[in-house]
């Protein structure tokens, strides 16, 4: 360790020296890194601190910092760039490190090693570069840990004296053992042996023949060389145990061996009994334990099933009872709606509509020509009575101009014109960056995100027309229809953006089959054909089917 301090001292006074011969006006980037000249002491568990500071002061936020082992490689720390890096942090060290940044700014800097263990013990190095000057510096750490208090037991009689070991694990250095009398008096001969654990640490069995009767107690020290602490355990040597105290060696050991089996013998029958009776007992604990939660699991999950069917009884009764006024629960209001296949009707498109997928979904063309106005599009179905629903499927809706509901057959869709019931269109969609829908004198905003999928409950027998996120089921917003709203068609509007709109695919039997026309126009009002005893949806995009689930809502007046 002298030699290991000589050789740091020399170091840093060659690296002072370099520093102060640099001529005046030398780079500003150069400097000496200096750490500790006395090794560091840390305690096994507990943690430390590397510190190392360059001279003169200046900040080393910017400069590629490491603490590594007797190899550049086997990093300890690595700050780069003004973060942690960990690519070719050593294994050992991983999530046990950490970087004190309060004084970078002043030279200083120090790394925390976390729960020291003995592996930790050795040489370090700080190394600091700054562009492709750099230096670096040594640095000790020594750890050490205080291990158990040593046992001492008589083994027997040996030559002419009594065998007595003792024995400690858990220390960190090599312990130093000491045998002494009761007077004081140390002895010199005896025998010692190591061994270390999987983490490092060392385990001792020191062996002494005493000969002397008179020496009494007898103590077994262990000490830690490095924190100066010790353990130590007395044992008492009766005379007798001393061979040359009888003239009846034989009987003596006879003796010693008849009394060692029996206290070995009680022992082990007093630990089997104890250990037995503990086992029964933790295992009547564990028995009773597991019956008593499995009955309360077993009460909450009968009362939680019992409430949540209470609920939904109660819940969808209400909902069954006054359905025409509810807005919430889109996937029961189906039962009381006809699923409608709608298509898309190319003839009925602006020329900057593109309509694919089997006439089901319609993008904006790529162009540069100015659209005039909203590009809208109808669904080929004419409807004049009954309750029916479709669903849409919405891409980019959240940075682009669109709209989609119901309009009547006889609206005026050239060039500009605005969307709102007293003209006859039924419409919510994404305008002037809000999802809204469209109203006189203003918009109503609805929700701050888009929905993935809509669906348009259409009520000609009640006169209303209903949005719903088909997501989560909730209800966004609806219309009044006046008794004299005529045929409607399913309509679609693209004036800006990528959004794309596609009609999700139903098939289904109608709970109150909605009207069309009998001789609508080829282009406009071609007429619905549904038939089939169940309904099912599904996006025409990809063939997804749409949620099976809507959360249960609590129902209430503002439902109603």
């Amino acid at each position: 360790m002298e030699d290991c301090r000589r050789g740091s001292l020399l170091s840093r006074l060659t690296s002072l020296l370099l520093f102060f011969q640099l001529p005046a006006g030398g780079s500003a980037e150069e400097f000496v890194v200096l750490g500790p000249s006395d090794p560091i002491v840390a305690v096994l568990g507990g943690n430390v601190t590397l510190p190392c500071h360059v001279s003169p002061a200046m900040d080393v936020e910017n400069m590629e910092l490491r603490w590594f082992r007797s190899k550049f490689s086997e990093a300890v720390f690595i700050y780069e760039n003004q973060q942690e890096q960990k690519e070719e942090q050593l294994a050992q060290y991983t999530g046990r490190t950490s970087l004190v940044k309060d004084f970078l700014s002043q030279g200083e800097a120090t790394v925390h090693i976390h729960k020291v263990q003995a592996s930790d013990n050795g040489l370090y190095t700080c190394f600091f570069r700054k562009g492709s000057f750099y230096e670096e510096a040594s640095l000790e750490l020594k750890v050490a840990g205080v291990g158990s208090v040593p046992q001492v037991h008589i083994t027997g009689p040996e030559e002419d004296g009594v065998r007595v070991v003792c024995t400690a694990s858990g220390w960190f250095p090599k312990p130093q053992i000491q045998w002494r009398a009761a007077n004081g008096e140390k002895f010199l001969t005896f025998s010692e042996t190591h061994a270390q654990d999987t983490e490092g640490l060392f385990s001792v069995e020191s062996a002494l023949v005493v000969r002397d009767s008179s020496s009494g107690n007898m103590t077994c020290s262990v000490l830690n060389p490095v924190l100066d602490q010790k353990k130590a355990m007395a044992i008492f040597i009766p005379e007798p145990f001393f061979p040359q105290a009888s003239p009846w060696k034989p009987a003596f050991i006879v003796s010693l061996v008849v009394l060692m089996l029996s206290l070995l013998g009680a022992a082990y029958y007093i630990k089997t009994e104890h250990t037995v009776k503990r086992q029964e007992m933790q295992e009547w604990e564990r028995l009773h334990r597991d019956k008593e939660e499995a009955r309360r699991t077993k009460e909450e999950a009968l009362k939680a099933r019992d409430e949540l069917q209470e609920d939904l009884g109660r819940r969808k009764s209400i909902y069954l009872g006054g359905w025409r006024k509810a807005q919430l629960y889109a996937d029961w209001r189906k039962e009381k709606f006809q699923a409608l296949s709608v298509t898309l009707d190319p003839a009925s498109a602006h020329p900057h509509l593109a309509v694919s997928g089997g006439q089901t979904s319609v993008t904006l063309e790529d162009t540069t020509e100015d659209p005039g106005g909203p590009c809208s599009i109808l669904g080929q179905e004419a409807i004049i009575s009954g309750r029916c629903y479709w669903e849409v499927e919405i891409r980019n809706g959240n940075r682009s101009e669109w709209g989609l509901g119901v309009c009547r057959g006889d609206v005026e869709r050239k060039e500009w014109y605005r969307e709102h019931p007293e003209s006859g269109f039924w419409v919510l969609g994404w305008y002037v960056g809000k999802f809204c829908a469209l109203l006189l004198p203003e918009l109503q905003e609805i929700h701050e995100e888009v929905p993935h999928r809509v669906g348009v409950f259409l009520d000609l027998k009640e006169g209303d027309v209903s949005f719903y996120n088909m997501t989560d089921g909730s209800h966004l917003f609806s219309f009044p229809l006046t008794s004299s709203t005529g045929t409607l068609f399913p309509y679609f509007m693209i004036k800006s953006g990528d959004v794309s709109l596609t009609i999700c695919s139903v098939v289904g039997v109608p709970a109150e089959t909605p009207v069309p026309l009998n001789n609508p126009p080829s282009s406009l009002e071609e007429p619905v054909s549904l038939s089939g005893d169940e309904f099912s949806s599904g996006c025409a995009v990809d063939g997804a089917l749409p949620g099976a689930g809507s959360p249960l809502l609590p129902y209430g007046p503002e439902a109603m």
